[in-house]
């Protein structure tokens, strides 16, 4: 008996995994956004995401390592009705990313809402990205008074911004961060409009901003 404690299990570093999927219509930017939170940089070349793109990445806060999956969901009915059903479960926030240049992008979140509440995910911290803030002209975009109007209307902060450009970083950071550490303390999120270990497939960079964007094209991947 007396060699009863020699068999304790050992304690282990546990991490906290918080699950976070990305929702909208295909080509509004999904996937660069994930790829620019987690590599720090731009997705220079990328295609249509079919099922599910999974990235993850290992934040700290308040001292204790936290790991954020990213789940960057296909923009195309058929997908969403065959294959990402079962991507719903557990999941712990919603981001809902739409095309600032493009109307109809932003008139989809309504039905986006519609099927994460399907999804008893009602409940769910969420948060509203109008994307490609760097294509076509201000008088073009959609009006951020329009989309703080429903961002305000369904209790979700707004953010406005650009995977593509370095000068954005911060605000892609931003998002993801938020939810992070609205997980983290299980606090209500407030509403307001922000301004301003590797993975499967995923290498965390330092958080830095990489070589400037030489282009002024949006980012055409999901």
């Amino acid at each position: 008996m007396s060699g009863s404690s020699s068999q304790q299990i050992p304690e282990m570093n546990l991490k906290k995994v918080f699950k976070i999927i990305v929702l909208g219509d295909s080509g509004v930017g999904k996937t660069c956004l994930t790829y620019r939170f987690c590599e720090g940089q731009f997705l220079d070349k990328s295609e249509a995401t079919i099922g599910v793109d999974f990235r993850e990445r290992n934040i700290r806060i308040n001292n204790e390592d936290i790991r954020l999956q990213l789940w960057d969901t296909a923009g195309q009915e058929r997908f969403r009705k065959s294959m990402v059903q079962h991507y719903y479960r557990n999941v712990h926030a919603v981001v809902i990313v739409y095309d600032v240049t493009k109307p109809e992008t932003f008139h989809s979140i309504a039905s986006w809402m519609q099927e994460v509440e399907s999804h008893g995910l009602l409940g769910a911290p969420r948060v509203l990205v109008g994307n490609k803030c760097d294509t076509g002209t201000v008088e073009s975009r959609l009006a951020t008074s329009l989309a703080q109007r429903l961002a305000d209307k369904h209790g979700m902060p707004l953010f406005e911004t650009s995977a593509l450009l370095d000068s954005e970083c911060d605000n892609v950071e931003s998002i993801f961060m938020t939810l992070a550490h609205k997980l983290y303390s299980r606090q209500p999120l407030r509403v307001i409009s922000v301004q301003g270990e590797q993975g499967h497939g995923v290498v965390t960079l330092p958080r830095k901003r990489p070589r400037s964007a030489t282009s002024s094209e949006g980012c055409l991947c999901s």
